[in-house]
């Protein structure tokens, strides 16, 4: 009892230091505190998770399970009554990577139960999953927090800036990516993401699956990055990496995607056979960690742009509110937005929409899409043009919007 204590304590101290630090505004909806339900917030490990949950509590118990001490307890009751002894017996409970506890729903249950006002985090997305609602048989709510939009990393500065300044800020957006702590604390952004990279890939992948020979998902894990945005399958990774199955493929990448790493898109088919036989796209969770972990990263402006965009349509895909796909028929879209049974969106990211023959591949790629997926909303986003035009080839013709990406990625 005395150790659990000690370590409780520890974090109590480290809690009350991380409380006097800047905080930055997120832009996402709050969750309601006295709503009688769990509340659920998950995002990779120091998206700034546990600063949002902590900056919007008010009289609140912690614990950190992120700590080798509390997860070998065996009697969760300790923890329990260690909390009310610190923080004088709170009713507010706020239960911090959570996923790392074994039976961890039998524990958030039973404190529900008892009365408690439970907030938990994860950075495990299988907490996202239909297996939340069979764990959790209380009613809960889910928070997802990312590393900084562009929007909330131009918060962090604090002042009003001019469209120069903002499409200056989204340069070192784009190379950087959004984590937090380098940018607050003034860190070196390479070795920070590589540190975590590395820590995620252990902590979060190795040890909890009881990987025995890590080397294989080290490289895969490498590979996608190094090659993020480009078409692949799993045959093809199985080659280039040397490993006998594809199934060990497929469950290395979920592992990498449970862990909010990598995710990845399908080709866009009314049949959904076809969609789980085609080529993948694989895109990274921030862009920071292309810059720091690829193995030949190149100044491709163009594909940090894409993996951008694709960033901001993915979490709007595990709210649930669309789905994201990629087109390829004889010519290719970036992204098909998919909301409810219609085709939303179609969208391409051309960074230098100035080069005409770059510029004619994605019109006709959207016009050719547009008419065979019955959507008139066309969109290219680039660097700096920013007009509607009509557009007709062969036929085909539709209104495209050319949006620059600072400002798209200032839109709701």
């Amino acid at each position: 009892m005395k150790r659990i204590r000690d370590a409780l304590l520890l974090q109590k101290r480290e809690l009350g230091k991380n409380l006097e630090k800047k905080y930055v505004d997120r832009d996402f909806e709050l969750f309601e505190l006295n709503k009688d339900i769990i509340k659920v917030i998950i995002g990779p490990r120091r998206a700034g998770k546990s600063f949002f949950a902590m900056h919007e509590l008010k009289n609140f118990g912690y614990a950190n399970f992120d700590d080798e001490i509390l997860v070998e307890v065996e009697d969760y009751n300790d923890v329990v009554e260690a909390i009310k002894e610190l923080y004088d017996n709170p009713k507010v409970l706020f239960l911090d990577e959570i996923q790392n506890l074994p039976k961890w729903e039998l524990f958030v249950n039973r404190l529900q139960r008892q009365g408690y006002n439970l907030i938990v985090t994860g950075s495990n997305s299988n907490l996202l999953s239909k297996e939340l609602a069979t764990h959790l048989t209380g009613r809960h709510s889910t928070t997802i927090v990312f590393p900084f939009s562009f929007k909330e990393y131009l918060n962090f500065f604090n002042e009003e800036l001019t469209e120069s300044e903002k499409k200056s800020k989204l340069i070192s957006y784009l190379k950087n990516g959004g984590y937090p702590e380098p940018l607050v604390k003034d860190l070196d952004y390479q070795n920070y993401l590589t540190t975590l990279f590395d820590s995620i890939l252990f902590k979060d992948i190795i040890k909890r699956h009881n990987i025995k020979y890590p080397k294989g998902l080290e490289e895969l894990s490498r590979l996608l990055i190094s090659n993020f945005a480009n078409l692949t399958s799993y045959n093809k990774l199985k080659d280039l990496l040397g490993i006998n199955s594809v199934h060990t493929i497929k469950k290395y990448v979920s592992y990498l995607e449970e862990a909010f790493m990598v995710f990845e898109l399908k080709r866009f088919s009314f049949k959904v056979k076809e969609q789980e036989k085609s080529n993948k796209k694989i895109y990274i969770i921030d862009n920071g960690l292309i810059t720091a972990k690829s193995f030949e990263f190149s100044n491709n402006v163009g594909k940090l742009y894409e993996n951008a965009v694709a960033i901001e349509l993915h979490k709007k895909e595990l709210k649930k509110e669309i789905e994201i796909y990629y087109y390829s028929k004889n010519y290719e879209v970036d992204f098909v937005v998919k909301k409810g049974r219609k085709i939303d969106q179609l969208i391409q990211v051309c960074y230098d929409a100035n080069d005409e023959r770059t510029k004619k591949r994605e019109i006709r790629g959207l016009l050719h899409a547009s008419k065979e997926l019955k959507c008139e909303n066309l969109i290219i986003i680039t660097e700096n043009q920013e007009k509607t035009e009509k557009s007709e080839w062969f036929g085909l013709k539709g209104t495209i919007k050319f949006i620059p990406l600072w400002k798209y990625l200032l839109m709701k």
